[in-house]
């Protein structure tokens, strides 16, 4: 699909955080990874898998959508979390990611030392694009996401909406891209993003999703979106676009 630039796919640059992880500057994004002031593994643990599994407690089985999976810190902060806090939910991780070059050079990346417990997960992973154990199954789709995720057949229970930014990556912030998501959504999904602008919003709010402020302490606040009312502070979007007629959301026309 447009605006992706293969030739400047290989170039990265590791960079360090401030929560004492390293993520990877993209020259093809041109931007990281991660939020370099929140931290890779702060921003990953704060902004999607505590919100999300606070929010799916009971469940015995959960099947998630990690939008793109990069380099994995999602992912591996899902397990992480899961085997530090004694839940034995069975976790299914479905992940589509444009760079095959930087899942297999996961392996000597320089992870937190967190993920010593799950190096043989990460090894999997870069090798394989593949792991499954009793409790745990990734698997990693690569290509463009807005050509594979129409194939895909299963439902997700919480998908971590976490793309480069709309500035850079905008085919994956779209009306048109959210209608995809919401067909692969279940019932009671749980959307995470780190993104609160305005179009994003927008975009997911004409696609039929409630929208919610979430602010994790320490960190930037971020998005929530459900099918259903949560008990979280709602964001009225139509007091917002009563009092922004201005406002719009992302369309694919704007930008191919």
């Amino acid at each position: 699909m447009a605006l992706y630039n293969n030739s400047l796919r290989p170039f990265k640059k590791v960079i360090p955080t401030n929560d004492n992880t390293f993520t990877l500057y993209s020259t093809e994004f041109d931007e990281c990874y991660h939020s370099t002031v929140d931290g890779a593994l702060n921003e990953s643990l704060n902004k999607h898998v505590i919100p999300a599994f606070n929010l799916h407690k009971e469940k015995e089985k959960i099947t998630i959508l990690d939008i793109c999976f990069g380099l994995g810190y999602n992912a591996f902060s899902t397990i992480y979390y899961c085997i530090t806090n004694n839940i034995k939910t069975k976790i299914e991780i479905i992940s589509p990611e444009i760079d095959e070059q930087l899942v297999k050079s996961l392996k000597d990346f320089i992870y937190p030392k967190e993920f010593d417990v799950i190096s043989h997960i990460i090894n999997s992973i870069s090798d394989d694009l593949y792991y499954e154990d009793e409790q745990f199954k990734i698997s990693i789709i690569i290509g463009d996401a807005r050509e594979s995720l129409p194939i895909v057949t299963k439902k997700f229970d919480i998908i971590y909406q976490d793309a480069f930014s709309p500035k850079n990556n905008p085919l994956l912030w779209t009306r048109e891209y959210f209608t995809i998501l919401r067909k692969l959504c279940s019932d009671d999904v749980i959307i995470t993003t780190y993104s609160s602008a305005t179009a994003v919003r927008m975009g997911l709010y004409e696609n039929g999703f409630l929208l919610y402020e979430y602010s994790p302490s320490g960190i930037r606040a971020g998005t929530i979106a459900s099918l259903k009312v949560l008990d979280l502070k709602l964001i009225d979007m139509e007091l917002k676009m009563s009092r922004n007629k201005e406002a719009k959301s992302f369309k694919d026309s704007d930008f191919i």
